[in-house]
């Protein structure tokens, strides 16, 4: 027999440790749960990357896991919470790492994916389920955590909390002038290709400055690979076109940066979602990830998708005979989109936004 839902929960745990682009998809998750439950706590464990980008999130407390720290970083945790009974633990995290930690968390009811989202075995690890869907996007994905607990306020909110010495930052880095985000690079991992080619967003910079006359911010993180291409792009690029910010900003810097844009154009990463989540108009880039499935929720009618082309070039399938979610794990798969594509669904996004003004502030003292 299932456990039932709590009707009226005092205390919501959510593990959702990464990424950032997750994260960011997940709050509206929780302001859903704040708006049906307002005297609810929401404790969220997090990793620690993500929580520098939504520390300060109204209404959440968070516990911070640095998955460097591994099993003794857990037990931390579990010592930490050890005289905490959540009645609710929403177990938002497809990963073996995750369902351990789960483990020493006490809760009157566990909540995961429904068994065909539960990778690595995730339905073993919780009593109830959320309902099946097919073809969901990630925001949905988490959004049916609510559902199933009797939300049905669903409308997003985000609110993410910018700080001023983050306006500061970015003023410093970018001016006054009207300017683009470009975050060229998604995080490295095993067989994931998600980058652009240099020539490329060189091109797609030098069309903003000459004809939009936006100058474009690069930001990314600090490793030797990114820092090597953004040096490569801003070395094809007309002088005065570009502020080479990689590696030289807070994630808090990051969103005031966008939080000014006039756009953001970045690949299957966490800056996209970013950029969703704050309003700024978003372009995403999409040939190895499904773009139905990963991109910016609000703005995927201007997501570049390549993904059909490279599931038929590389996986020689039509993309209704893939999983979905499959991934194409080819290092050529990006360079099938065409710096027309891209340059065209920038100017169909800009005209489409023409009226939209800069949200973030310009002077903060």
């Amino acid at each position: 027999m299932k456990p039932s839902l709590p009707e009226n929960p005092r205390h919501i745990a959510i593990l959702r440790l990464s990424a950032l682009g997750d994260v960011c998809n997940l709050v509206p998750t929780v302001r859903a749960l704040q708006r049906q439950w307002p005297k609810a706590r929401i404790t969220w464990i997090i990793g620690k990357g993500e929580h520098s980008l939504l520390a300060g999130l109204s209404g959440v407390e968070f516990v911070v896991f640095d998955k460097a720290t591994g099993l003794a970083g857990m037990r931390r945790i579990w010592r930490e919470l050890s005289d905490t009974r959540f009645d609710v633990l929403l177990h938002m995290q497809q990963a073996i790492r995750a369902s351990v930690l789960s483990l020493g968390l006490k809760a009157r009811l566990r909540v995961g994916f429904d068994k065909a989202r539960a990778k690595d075995f995730q339905h073993w690890f919780t009593q109830r389920q959320i309902a099946p869907r097919e073809h969901p996007h990630v925001l949905e994905s988490f959004m049916d955590f609510a559902r199933l607990l009797g939300v049905e306020d669903d409308r997003l909110e985000w609110d993410l909390p910018v700080p001023a010495t983050a306006y500061q930052e970015a003023q410093a880095l970018a001016g006054e002038a009207p300017y683009i985000v470009i975050n060229p690079c998604s995080n490295p991992r095993l067989r994931n290709f998600r980058n652009w080619s240099v020539k490329g967003y060189a091109s797609v910079i030098d069309h903003a400055y000459q004809y939009h006359g936006l100058k474009s911010v690069l930001t990314g993180g600090g490793s030797a690979a990114e820092r090597e291409m953004g040096d490569a792009i801003e070395a094809l690029c007309q002088p005065g076109s570009v502020i080479n910010a990689i590696g030289g900003t807070s994630l808090k810097g990051v969103l005031a940066l966008i939080d000014r844009a006039r756009a953001v154009i970045a690949p299957d990463t966490g800056p996209a979602h970013m950029g969703n989540a704050l309003g700024t108009p978003t372009l995403g880039l999409y040939a190895t990830t499904n773009p139905q499935r990963a991109a910016p929720y609000l703005w995927r009618d201007f997501a570049v998708n390549a993904y059909p082309r490279a599931v038929r070039t590389y996986l020689d399938k039509s993309v209704d005979e893939v999983n979905w979610g499959q991934r194409v794990r080819h290092a050529d798969a990006m360079d099938l989109i065409g710096t027309d594509e891209v340059i065209d669904k920038l100017d169909a996004l800009l005209a489409h936004t023409a009226t939209q003004p800069t949200t973030g502030p310009l002077n903060e003292s």
